[in-house]
């Protein structure tokens, strides 16, 4: 049917195209950064979808747009949606906001029903009247010097961007703002910080505002807008970056922030300025010429990868070969490579960065080889290997990383593949975090998570099956462990499959998270009484009594149920 047939199904008849189109491509071969894109025009045209409903008027500029993109679509046109989707996607936003008036509506007025809704509200999940008005100028300057600097940090984010706490604590640390004191780590200091930022207004939480725990956050614009007031009017946009200089503790700091969509390291000379930090904001293909390590030597974050939640913030690199170049920088604390594609092995020359604290290479999925022994890094807190699933092992030397608090994407496989095992990181005393992927072949020694008792820091715990094999049995948890996640959960019950630390134990573990798997029931016994917040998804075989998971569970607050055997979806209360 043409477009113009009928408005009210148009975007129904180019989301159908779409689809075709999408199933078309991949017959001819799949191209993974294209369909990317085609799946961000996918959701911006399901962010439309009920706008002709709404409004009624000046709906020709959006019309005479969707019959282009439709266009473009039916003849398959690659090229041109490949080159120009990202101004596609900007024209259906702007000629959909010009249908809604931009006053939006006030969720909680009376006459909701009969107000038409602002569509692309960046802050309508967090926005409250009260929240400008909450803090004054001068509390700005009554911030601790650490806390006013971590703030500044931040400026290079886009307004009203949402920002994940994780992402940027692992900034702050590379940047050095927080150092390990004698009773807490500089992780637990950067919580501080955000709580800090958080109490005083700088920053708002996002959610739905039913969780306590901040995990996003955005900047207030008017926090925002007089915070860039202080920046040096020497900032400057050239080849794609922007070179960002404002006052720290006294001293002049350069942040190199990346936004073009291709850029190439290595083109610039930045005289005397010493670039501290790299940060890609928002490009999508990156190359390097052999000098960009000499322009950057003094680089101690290198945020190459991506900082976003969304997996189709696609990035590319034109070749793996800068990554032999990293061992010059020296100086480097924070390396992210997150979600890069085209990056199949990490040279062994890595190795060297003995100063490198934080190494996040998540969701790599062409990553099949990291170096064969990383002893040497003796400064490692956080290793990030989660979504690396062409991994086949892990390297030599892990259990020698003392400092170590942070592991995801810890593999089993083979035991000629697998040189270290969960036996050998007891002696990690400083390991919070663990995640666990046990491969299709796992060869499982005798006992081996039996000594998961023994790791007395351990808090958080996610282990993940990618075979169906259960003959491995006997989990023992450790004492202190608050979180568990079960992925693709191999066994018909639950309780078979753990132990306690010893049989008159209670466990302390506050949450528990169980997604896919062949589960069955949930016959816990009490030592499990202490768990308050409870996630059950995609389980089919699974079926949920509410009233017996409350007697089950005598304290729990939270519980979500998801795609669980005669339940499609439950939440009491909504969770972040």
């Amino acid at each position: 049917m043409s477009i113009r047939t009928n408005k009210m199904k148009a975007v129904d008849v180019v989301l159908k195209q779409l689809m075709t189109t999408r199933n078309k491509f991949d017959e001819r071969g799949r191209d993974e950064a294209f369909d990317g894109k085609l799946e961000k025009l996918r959701l911006n045209l399901n962010k439309i979808k009920d706008v002709f409903v709404r409004v009624k008027k000046n709906e020709e500029e959006l019309l005479d747009t969707l019959a282009e993109v439709y266009g473009h679509l039916r003849k398959l046109e690659q090229r041109k949606l490949d080159e120009e989707m990202d101004e596609i996607c900007k024209r259906i936003r702007d000629s959909a906001q010009k249908l809604v008036p931009m006053d939006g509506f006030d969720e909680s007025s009376k006459e909701e029903d009969h107000k038409p809704a602002q569509i692309f509200q960046p802050s309508q999940h967090f926005h409250q009247p009260h929240e400008e008005e909450s803090w004054a100028k001068e509390d700005l300057f009554w911030l601790d010097g650490t806390i006013r600097g971590c703030l500044f940090s931040l400026l290079m984010f886009h307004e009203n961007v949402v920002i994940r706490k994780r992402n940027i604590i692992n900034l702050w640390i590379g940047e050095g703002r927080v150092q390990d004191s004698h009773n807490k780590t500089a992780e637990e200091l950067c919580e501080g910080v955000i709580h800090d930022l958080l109490e005083s207004n700088m920053i708002v939480h996002y959610g739905n505002g039913k969780s306590p725990i901040l995990n996003k956050f955005r900047i207030l614009p008017s926090v925002r807008h007089t915070l860039k007031s202080y920046d040096l009017n020497e900032n400057a946009e050239h080849h794609g970056y922007i070179l960002r200089q404002f006052f720290d503790g006294g001293s002049v700091k350069n942040q190199l922030v990346l936004e073009k969509r291709t850029v190439t390291l290595g083109d610039w000379y930045f005289g005397d300025r010493i670039i501290r930090t790299v940060f890609n904001i928002g490009s999508k293909y990156l190359n390097f010429r052999p000098k960009w390590v000499t322009e950057l030597k003094n680089v101690e974050v290198l945020q190459l990868g991506r900082w976003q939640d969304s997996p189709f913030h696609h990035i590319e690199v034109g070749s793996q070969e800068f990554l032999k170049n990293l061992a010059n920088l020296t100086q480097l604390r924070y390396l992210s490579l997150r979600g890069i594609s085209r990056i199949f092995e990490l040279p062994s020359s890595i190795a060297q960065l003995e100063g490198l604290q934080i190494l996040d290479l998540k969701a790599c999925h062409n990553l099949e080889t990291l170096p064969n022994d990383i002893s040497s890094m003796k400064s490692l807190t956080h290793l990030i290997l989660s979504q690396c699933y062409l991994l086949e092992g892990m390297p030599k030397g892990i259990e020698k990383l003392t400092k170590l608090e942070v592991l995801k994407g810890f593999v089993i496989s083979t035991s000629e593949k697998t040189p270290c095992r969960i036996s050998d990181l007891v002696n990690l005393k400083k390991l919070r975090r663990l995640s666990i992927y046990i491969g299709r072949e796992a060869v499982m020694r005798d006992r081996e998570f039996e000594s998961l008792e023994d790791f007395v820091a351990l808090e958080h715990l996610k282990i993940s099956w990618r075979g169906s094999d259960p003959s491995y049995a006997n989990i023992h948890l450790p004492r202190g462990l608050r979180k568990l996640h079960l992925e693709c959960f191999p066994r018909k019950s639950f309780q078979e499959l753990f132990m306690p630390p010893k049989m008159e134990d209670v466990l302390t573990v506050r949450e528990l998270n169980i997604s896919g798997g062949k589960l069955e029931s949930i016959d816990v016994d009490e030592k499990w009484r202490n768990v308050q917040t409870l996630r059950l998804k995609y389980l089919k075989q699974l079926n949920v009594d509410i009233k017996k998971l409350k007697t089950i569970f005598p304290g729990f607050i939270n519980v979500e149920i998801k795609q669980i055997g005669n339940y499609d979806s439950y939440m009491e209360p909504a969770l972040d």
